[in-house]
């Protein structure tokens, strides 16, 4: 009888174990995080900011790219340390219900970052529609575009269905491709313009200053800030990633140093190959512009292609991780789900979402209410640190004092300069943020009356 029961102890380990390790075989890993990271980083925000960006901060675009990851460096900081406290699938949700309570200033918060990813994934599919049609002369066409926009979307929506092991997978694989291709034209560019042209970061020979002086250079770093802003997508990986405590930090660090190595390299090769009215013209697709004298019709080619993967592949990661932060924000009552069982039903509306922002705004729309929303909400996230969460992550207050500061600095003379420019875009984004605070606020009522008749209902 005692062996009997010893056998069946050492059986249920066993399959404990087993089940231990199936469940580790389907963690992501540190590499496939940062393939997701970079994944979400390295797409339209190199591919079709350059353009406006130059149109900003004029040939101090490599400076402007490298100004952004300082931003976005500490930035980071209030994000690892409480996503390796409390490690989560929706980790910036989780980070803001902590910081201020489950109600309208968490909930409005949260979907100004739930927004600002599908802008993101908007842009991504426009910037795939805009290079796939450059070798045809019709990037700005105002029908396929958008229509090819949508195709995108759909199709990564596709492969999410699929599972989280081939996300991982086609990210890694991607990501390899993506880093190696930008990697070779900026080698290329810079090759062909003299390997001195590296001394252009060092230096303010041979550059247009920008039109606005330092106003118009922090407003550049503004839509930089959006090239970088996909590791905050890492931060929703908590439930998925193996030892998240220790690699959610590791991997976001990672993404940004890799992002940061090669937007140097090919803003150099662009700002060698290009002036900055020449960028300027070709905002949308200017890598394919810049490749153009270099490689000749072969580098249009190679830069497009570069370009189809490495929106295609930002979009399954980007789905990915945004639909976790969905669930997270439907579970906290603070945004609606469909009718009938869950499934996929949070994949469905970030796909639909991002569809209809792909269809209706251009990319330089598309940019600018991307990147004020995020900014709002990352300034966010750092008080919420500060004020309530400081001990329990044991966060250095001047980190996130100094992020604030600099989020404050880029976003001023952004919002400045393009009410002068596009007062339009501004507009919208009002209206946007109006309409995410005050369907907050209806329905934090609603939950408080529900949650008050139920305990009324349980008493009687």
């Amino acid at each position: 009888m005692e062996r009997h029961d010893a056998h069946e102890h050492r059986t249920t380990q066993r399959e404990q174990r087993q089940g231990t390790d199936r469940d580790q075989e389907q963690k992501l890993s540190l590499t496939g995080s940062v393939a997701l990271g970079t994944g979400v980083m390295i797409g339209a925000g190199i591919f079709a900011l350059v353009g406006q960006v130059a149109e900003l901060a004029g040939g101090w675009v490599p400076w402007a790219f490298l100004a952004g990851a300082v931003v976005v460096a500490f930035s980071s900081y209030s994000y690892i340390r409480y996503s390796a406290t409390n490690p989560s699938s929706g980790g910036i949700a989780m980070l803001l219900k902590a910081a201020y309570g489950p109600g309208v200033v968490a909930g409005s918060f949260s979907l100004f970052m739930y927004v600002s990813m599908i802008l993101a994934q908007s842009l991504l599919g426009r910037t795939f529609g805009t290079y796939l049609l450059r070798p045809f002369g019709m990037q700005d066409s105002a029908v396929w575009v958008p229509v090819l926009a949508v195709a995108a979307i759909t199709a990564a929506a596709l492969v999410n269905l699929v599972g989280n092991r081939w996300v991982e997978r086609s990210a890694t694989v991607t990501a390899a491709i993506k880093i190696a291709g930008i990697g070779v034209l900026a080698a290329g560019g810079i090759l062909a313009a003299g390997v001195s042209s590296l001394g252009r970061l060092v230096t303010a020979a041979d550059r247009t200053p920008p039109e606005q002086g330092w106003a118009g250079f922090l407003a550049g770093t503004t839509l930089c800030i959006l090239a970088y802003k996909g590791f905050t997508t890492i931060t929703n990986q908590g439930a998925d990633l193996a030892r998240p405590e220790r690699n959610i930090g590791r991997s976001i660090m990672i993404s940004i140093a890799l992002c940061t190595v090669l937007y140097l390299l090919i803003t150099v090769a662009v700002t060698g190959s290009l002036t900055v009215p020449q960028i300027v013209e070709a905002r949308d697709y200017a890598l394919a512009e810049a490749a153009e004298p270099l490689f000749g019709v072969w580098g249009v080619t190679l830069t497009v292609a570069i370009a189809v993967v490495a929106t295609l592949s930002g979009l399954v990661a980007s789905l990915f991780a945004v639909s976790k932060l969905y669930d997270m924000l439907r579970d906290m009552g603070q945004a609606p789900g469909l009718p009938g069982t869950q499934g996929h039903q949070s994949l469905y509306i970030t796909a639909g979402l991002a569809i209809l922002m792909a269809a209706f705004f251009d990319l330089s729309q598309i940019a600018a209410l991307g990147a004020i929303l995020y900014l709002g909400m990352d300034i966010a996230i750092h008080l919420g640190i500060l004020r309530h969460l400081r001990h329990d992550v044991q966060a250095t207050p001047w980190i996130p004092w100094t992020a604030i500061a600099l989020d404050v600095a880029v976003l001023v003379p952004f919002v400045l300069l393009k009410a002068q420019a596009d007062p339009f875009t501004l507009v919208v984004t009002t209206v946007v943020a109006l309409v995410i605070v005050v369907a907050q606020w209806f329905t934090v009522r609603h939950r408080s009356g529900e949650d008050a008749r139920q305990g009324e209902h349980e008493q009687h």
